[in-house]
């Protein structure tokens, strides 16, 4: 008789969180595979998880997030109950903020993993497996920066996320970042370079520069001009297409900066500038470097430099002290620049943060009521903008498509995950590959185009 050999252990992953977490995501499931676990398919139900071990990767930036990672982890510890779920591991900024408190506050934990306990996850899994006792490796914030090669990757491999930088330095009023990932750490250039060869190799045709804010990049290193540098080598590089960068604080960002970009063969004309909010006042208070004065001009300098740049924002609304004028001065400025893109979220009073020991906390529903009339006024604009480009011709990355030739894809201006689409009609090109297209409508935030 044929001797049976066991089966190795299954483990199920839940990724949360921000792109930076991806990135760690796909770091610990390369691990997790070259240790010779199966990897289970996510279910469509979290109710219906069934494996050895699950990891949930978490996000603990803000209420919204903490919320959303605790209800994940209290399905998953059900599942356990139920008998389909053998261990529940949690990891990420959630484990790393709040560490052996977890324990306490969802009944199920088996092992809770800090930041800088990541690579290690194949063995944490090993001992969780081997062990009934809870255990929690959580550090202080990590002080080195990771070394993100060998991935494997959740998004479709030509696009991908590549991370230039770890931590954070600013110590804006409001934010947890610095004290979950720790102080601002450069990625060595030739390490990211190393990583895009890597991803590139895998296929990808789209990198996506990630760090809590990539224009601090080579300033720990007191490294000046180390992102347009940066980018100088990686538009080298061939087989990349497309690099868009993301995260860019406006302070950083500088004529040297600027000049990279515009004269870039594979840059695209794309920046996520967060900028939170426009009231000098207010900025202050959150302890941000920027003016409203220096933001009007620098957005004024972006588009004399790049007439077709593509601009996102991120904006808070109801900070501690806002005014109707704040909140008016705001509104002005954004239908006043007209940002093609805006992501805004109500202001979350953290705990251990200087705002949320600030008086003048603006109620609830002033804060959903002003949330509200400043995503209709975006929507306003965006469909405006959308509706300017009909009739222009764009080039697009295809990202998926059918057997009755409807695809979807993106032009330079659409970020993956987080902007809109372009609908692709009379589509015959396959997923990753870059196609002609001619924009015949529009619908709320997608193009609607035509592969010429």
């Amino acid at each position: 008789m044929a001797k049976r050999t066991k089966q190795p252990p299954t483990v199920g992953f839940m990724a949360l969180g921000c792109a930076k977490n991806t990135v760690d995501s796909e770091r610990m499931l390369a691990e997790i595979a070259q240790a010779g676990f199966l990897i289970a398919c996510e279910p469509e139900e979290l109710a219906d998880w069934n494996a050895d071990v699950v990891v949930i990767n978490t996000c603990g930036f803000i209420a919204p997030a903490v919320s959303e990672s605790l209800e994940v982890i209290r399905q998953i510890a059900g599942c356990k109950v139920a008998g389909n779920v053998g261990r529940v591991v949690v990891a990420g900024c959630l484990a790393q903020r709040y560490g052996s408190e977890l324990f306490n506050m969802v009944d199920g934990i088996d092992a809770i993993v800090g930041l800088s306990k990541r690579d290690d996850i194949a063995k944490i899994i090993r001992q969780t497996l081997s062990s009934r006792k809870h255990c929690c490796l959580v550090d202080e914030p990590p002080v080195s920066v990771g070394d993100d090669r060998t991935r494997l990757l959740i998004n479709p491999s030509y696009w991908a996320y590549l991370r230039i930088s770890e931590g954070c330095d600013h110590r804006c009023s409001f934010c947890t970042i610095p004290s979950i990932r720790g102080r601002f750490r450069s990625k060595p250039a030739e390490l990211v370079i190393s990583e895009a060869r890597e991803l590139m190799s895998a296929g990808t045709v789209e990198l996506n520069i990630i760090g809590q804010d990539t224009t601090y990049y080579g300033r720990d290193t007191k490294s000046p001009d180390a992102l347009a540098n940066l980018l100088g080598e990686l538009d080298k590089l061939d087989g990349v297409q497309w690099i868009r960068l993301l995260y860019a604080y406006p302070t950083g960002i500088d004529e040297r900066l600027i000049e990279a970009i515009a004269s870039s063969h594979k840059v695209v004309h794309y920046l996520d500038i967060p900028l939170q909010h426009i009231s000098n006042r207010i900025l202050k208070a959150m302890r941000r470097p920027d003016t409203k004065e220096r933001i009007v001009e620098l957005i004024g300098r972006l588009r004399d430099a790049m007439g077709d740049i593509v601009l996102r924002t991120t904006l808070i609304v109801g900070f501690p002290g806002e005014t109707d004028g704040d909140f008016a001065e705001l509104m002005d400025f954004i239908r006043q620049v007209r940002f093609d893109a805006l992501g805004a979220f109500k202001y979350y009073p953290e705990q251990g943060t200087k705002a949320a020991e600030m008086p003048d906390q603006v109620p609830e529903e002033i804060k959903a009521e002003r949330l509200e009339a400043l995503m209709e006024a975006q929507q306003e604009i965006a469909f405006a903008k959308g509706a300017e480009r009909v009739g222009s011709k764009l080039r697009c990355l295809v990202d998926w498509t059918d057997h009755e030739k409807m695809g979807v894809g993106r032009f330079y201006g659409q970020a993956p995950e987080v902007d809109g689409v372009c609908s692709i009609v009379n589509c015959s090109a396959s997923e990753g590959e870059f196609i002609d297209v001619k924009v015949t409508g529009s619908e709320e935030y997608d193009l609607v185009v035509e592969q010429i």
